[in-house]
């Protein structure tokens, strides 16, 4: 049923009355590529405003108490607090609810990559009886003659608030989730060589320098690749990671490399949520990890001094944006 709603809401469908075409205005620093934005989806300030309005409206949930940001907590880069989320009836949720910050930029979505963009993506959770649990069909209906629903989905899409209207109104909100103005952004892009502590630039010649090798996973604008690595977390993975969406045996355990930035907002750490903290984390990758016949072969113990290591965790911290994500007044 669901499936038939959607088709029947195409673009050319119902009525385009009263659509407004202007711009979001997205701030993005110089130096980042710009938003890749899909062409029947156009980043306009009313469906980036009524994104919003949906993104932190619970009655996206069956028990209309847990909204989007119930686990995606905007003075936490639009991550959780928590290692697995808990849904509407208190059952936890599969994995650690990741970062939102430059979602606009990932190839596919979750941890496994299990779909393939952010207007898809939005169904997941609210399909899903560990989080929202709920139907799309009802919570259109239910939102659909409230302001400002009525209005912003008139002036976005021409037409009444509908599963179509939702899913691309949440998406577009998350494409303006952008994370590049940290001081090691000033310092690197910028050239503001006093942006870091020198700590802290020692920390950033040991996490991109040979010894530590960070940058093989964790390079480019976003600190990550966005590839799917094993890291020799266990011997024995309960979830199967990649492998759960390639059945491929040789995906066993791997997980998309998260974006490192605003990483000291996001504890706790891994596909799981079982490092607390930083230091746990750099002291497994300090370790090489377990070796799972899948481990990634850049998973290479190294050694660093106790004055090392509090230099890559001083690095760290400074991957912290100095402004809020959300740029929806």
């Amino acid at each position: 049923m669901l499936g038939m709603a959607l088709a029947g809401c195409r673009k050319d469908g119902p009525i385009q009355q009263g659509l407004s075409t202007e711009p979001f205005p997205l701030d993005l620093p110089a130096w980042m590529p710009a938003v890749p934005v899909p062409d029947d989806n156009p980043l306009t300030r009313p469906s980036v405003e009524l994104g919003k309005q949906l993104f932190f409206e619970p009655r996206l949930s069956r028990t209309g108490t847990l909204s989007c940001a119930g686990c995606h907590f905007p003075d936490h880069a639009f991550s959780d607090t928590v290692a697995l989320s808990l849904g509407v009836d208190q059952q936890p949720g599969m994995r650690n609810a990741p970062s939102l910050a430059n979602v606009a930029y990932h190839p596919a979505l979750f941890r496994d990559g299990g779909v393939p963009g952010l207007e898809m993506q939005v169904l997941a959770p609210i399909l899903d009886e560990h989080e929202m649990d709920h139907d799309v069909l009802a919570i259109s209906a239910d939102l659909r003659d409230e302001e400002p629903y009525r209005s912003l989905s008139q002036l976005a899409y021409g037409r009444a608030l509908d599963p179509y209207v939702l899913t691309r109104a949440i998406a577009n909100y998350e494409r303006t989730l952008i994370s590049g103005w940290s001081r090691f952004d000033r310092y690197l892009y910028a050239g503001d060589t006093a942006a870091l502590t020198a700590s802290e630039e020692r920390g950033w010649a040991l996490f991109s320098g040979p010894v530590t090798g960070c940058t093989g996973c964790h390079g480019g604008f976003d600190l990550s690749d966005h590839s799917y690595r094993n890291v020799g977390q266990y011997l024995t993975y309960t979830d199967p990671g990649r492998a759960r969406i390639s059945l491929d045996p040789a995906d066993e355990g791997k997980f998309k490399v998260p974006t490192l930035r605003n990483i000291a907002l996001t504890a706790p750490y891994m596909h799981d949520g079982a490092m607390a903290t930083l230091e746990e984390v750099v002291d497994h990758f300090a370790s090489g990890g377990l070796p799972h016949p899948n481990r990634d072969p850049l998973m290479t113990p190294f050694t660093l001094t106790a004055s090392e290591r509090a230099d890559l965790l001083a690095f760290l911290h400074a991957l912290t944006d100095e402004r809020p994500l959300d740029q929806v007044p």
